[in-house]
């Protein structure tokens, strides 16, 4: 089937995460992980803090408009051609503890840095205006080669992203991830339990704004 943006160009899968995603199927992972691909982790997650009335995150359903449809026989339809109707923004939004939470999950193969090619600039802005109101803006990225998983604050993307408009360089170094970022581990289930790591994102940001309004 074929996709395309609102402007017309052609829909390619990230290729980077398409090779992850392979690559993870190939790993001797957990026999309850093997094969699973990031956002099957997070979706089990969510699944999890629904049931337990922990949080309400779903993921977003993408907007698509069909154009095009073969009817090969009287009871079944094939779509060929479909456009997005409006660029995407995040992948996952949603409450928890009184606070909007806006995140998109992203995989990498690097074992040196986070490539910013994986987020598009309507993706930054829309996490500048959650950031703006309050909300709880970040990416979840997984290291592939290393099976780690890191939420990286809006803040830490934002840095990089204008040192990349100003010529810089174009990708985040796992050792800046390793600092700046806040490390998510692992466990049986869910894989990834994250919600206890966006409590210690928050806090840190309240104590930053904290020592602003002293310094003032």
């Amino acid at each position: 089937m074929t996709i395309r943006y609102p402007n017309g160009k052609l829909y390619s899968p990230n290729p980077t995460v398409q090779k992850t995603v392979k690559k993870g199927k190939e790993k001797d992972f957990s026999f309850s992980n093997r094969g699973k691909t990031l956002e099957d982790e997070i979706d089990e997650a969510n699944d999890y803090y629904v049931k337990r009335r922990l949080a309400i995150i779903h993921k977003k359903p993408v907007p698509v408009q069909i154009v095009k449809v073969e009817y090969p026989s009287r009871s079944a339809a094939v779509i060929r051609e479909a456009y997005f109707r409006t660029p995407s923004t995040t992948d996952y939004n949603g409450v928890w503890n009184g606070r909007y939470i806006d995140f998109d999950a992203k995989e990498t193969a690097s074992k040196t840095s986070f490539p910013l090619k994986n987020i598009h600039l309507h993706q930054m802005t829309h996490m500048q205006q959650v950031t703006e109101q309050n909300g709880v803006a970040f990416i979840i990225v997984r290291f592939s080669a290393f099976e780690r998983y890191f939420i990286v604050p809006y803040d830490v993307l934002q840095k990089a992203w204008l040192a990349m408009e100003n010529g810089e360089r174009k990708s985040i170094p796992f050792s800046t991830i390793e600092k700046e970022a806040f490390e998510v581990p692992t466990s049986y289930y869910p894989r990834i339990d994250y919600l206890p790591i966006i409590q210690q994102l928050i806090e840190v940001q309240s104590h930053g704004s904290e020592s602003e309004e002293i310094v003032e």
